[in-house]
C-alpha cells in the first residue's frame, strides 16, 4: 500500500467530521507525500467530498490572500529592495483549531497553518514583483497582521563610511539627541532621534535622511575633535547607520554640504566591532606663561621616546605614543606644534599636563595653554 493509499482513510475521516478548504486538508499531509503544493493534494483529497460550509481552521483565510498581498504592494512602494522576508500574525482561536485537529488526528511533523500562510503569502508576493524569498537575511521584512488587517514593514539597516573635511571653525563634531527621546527617536524629531541638523553628524544625517530615507543615523567617529578645530587634508573617517532605510543604494560619492565635505562615501558590510586604531597629524597653537627659547623646546624630542599615560576620572589608565615631532617658535611666549600620535591622545590635556604624564607642560617645565588644534591627517592603521 503506498502513502498516499493510506492518507486517504484518515482524510476522509477528518472529513466526515470537518469542513475544510483545500489549502488546510492538503497541508495536513503534504509532507507525508513530499509534495510542495497543499491546495492541489486537498483537492485530490476531497473530489468525493463537496461542502459549502466555511474552514473549519482557517475560515476561508486563505481565500482572502489576495487583500493583504495588495496591503504588503502598497506598504512597500517607497522601498527599494531586492529581497524580502514575512511574519504574520493570526488569530489564536485559528491556532488552536489547527491543533485540535492535528492532535486529534496524532498527525505530526506537519506545517502549522500561520506556516503556510507565510509560505503562500510569500510565493504570491515573490510572483508579483519579482523580489526573492529570503527567510535568512532579508533586506525588508514585512509584518501582515491578519488578525486586525494591517501591514507593516522594517527594512534592514545599511551603513556607510566615509572621510569628512571642515574647514571652518566654530562647528560641532557631535549632534545633541532630542530632549523628548534622548536620541530613540519620536514624533516630535519625526523619529530622527535629533531635532536639530547644525553639526557635522547633523549635516551628515540630514542629508542620508533625504537621499535614502530611514529614522535615526548611529555613528562610530574615528577619533573626536574640538568645535574649534579644522579637519584638513583627506578628512577624519567615520561610519553611519542607518535604520530603516527606504533606498539601498546612494550614487554619490563626494558631497558639499553647508559646513563639511564629505568624500569616499561607500556602502559596507557593518560598523567596526572594536574600535579601530589610527594616527593623528596635528598642529597646535600653544602659549607659555613665560619666555622660552629654542634650547628648551629642543626638549620637546622627548616625548617621543617614551609612551605618554593618560588617566581618567574613572579610574582607567592608557598609553599612547607620540610618534613625530615638530616645533616653530611664534615669539617669546608661544610656539607651533607639529606633532603625529596614536588616536586617543586628548591633545589639550596633552599640553597642560592635565591627568597626562609627561605632558608638554612637564617636559619644559613651563605653564602651556593650547589655543587651538587642527588636524592635517588622520590614518587608520
Amino acid at each position: 500500500m503506498t502513502t498516499y493509499q493510506k492518507i486517504i482513510p484518515v482524510a476522509n475521516e477528518i472529513l466526515k467530521k470537518y469542513d475544510l478548504c483545500d489549502h488546510c486538508l492538503g497541508r495536513l499531509f503534504s509532507k507525508q507525500l513530499y509534495l510542495s503544493s497543499n491546495k492541489l493534494l486537498g483537492k485530490k483529497l476531497k473530489k468525493n467530498s463537496k461542502s459549502a460550509q466555511r474552514c473549519y481552521i482557517c475560515k476561508n483565510l486563505f481565500e482572502n490572500l489576495n487583500y493583504f498581498l495588495s496591503m504588503m504592494i502598497d506598504v512597500a512602494s517607497p522601498y527599494s529592495y531586492s529581497s524580502f522576508g514575512l511574519g504574520a500574525t493570526i488569530k489564536p482561536s485559528i491556532i488552536d483549531r489547527d491543533d485540535t485537529i492535528r492532535s486529534r488526528y496524532k498527525l505530526k511533523g506537519i506545517d502549522g497553518i500561520k506556516t503556510d500562510i507565510t509560505k503562500e503569502l510569500g510565493k504570491s508576493f515573490s510572483k508579483k514583483t519579482k523580489k526573492k524569498f529570503d527567510t535568512l537575511d532579508p533586506e525588508v521584512v514585512f509584518t501582515v497582521n491578519l488578525k486586525d488587517e494591517f501591514c507593516e514593514i522594517r527594512s534592514k539597516s545599511l551603513t556607510l563610511s566615509g572621510r569628512y573635511v571642515k574647514p571652518i571653525r566654530g562647528f560641532l563634531q557631535k549632534q545633541k539627541s532630542c530632549l523628548n527621546c534622548s536620541g530613540k527617536g519620536c514624533r516630535i524629531c519625526d523619529f530622527h532621534g535629533i531635532q536639530e541638523y547644525d553639526s557635522v553628524e547633523g549635516e551628515i544625517s540630514q542629508f542620508l535622511f533625504k537621499k535614502l530615507g530611514g529614522t535615526t543615523a548611529k555613528f562610530t567617529w574615528i577619533g573626536g575633535e574640538d568645535k574649534s578645530s579644522l579637519i584638513l587634508g583627506t578628512g577624519r573617517p567615520f561610519f553611519v547607520k542607518i535604520q530603516n532605510p527606504h533606498k539601498r543604494n546612494l550614487r554619490v560619492k563626494s558631497v558639499n554640504l553647508e559646513h563639511v565635505q564629505v568624500n569616499n562615501f561607500q556602502i559596507v558590510t557593518d560598523s567596526p566591532k572594536k574600535p579601530l586604531k589610527f594616527n593623528s597629524l596635528v598642529e597646535a597653537k600653544i602659549s607659555t606663561s613665560s619666555n622660552i627659547d629654542s634650547k628648551l623646546l629642543r626638549k620637546l624630542k622627548n616625548l617621543t621616546k617614551k609612551p605618554i599615560a593618560i588617566y581618567e576620572k574613572s579610574g582607567k589608565r592608557s598609553e599612547k605614543r607620540v610618534l613625530s615631532i615638530k616645533y616653530k617658535k611664534s615669539d617669546d611666549t608661544s610656539f607651533t606644534l607639529f606633532f603625529k600620535f596614536e588616536g586617543g591622545l586628548p591633545v589639550k590635556r596633552f599640553v597642560t599636563g592635565n591627568d597626562v604624564s609627561p605632558g608638554i607642560s612637564q617636559i619644559l617645565d613651563v605653564s602651556c595653554k593650547c589655543l587651538e588644534f587642527d588636524f592635517h591627517d588622520v590614518e587608520v592603521k
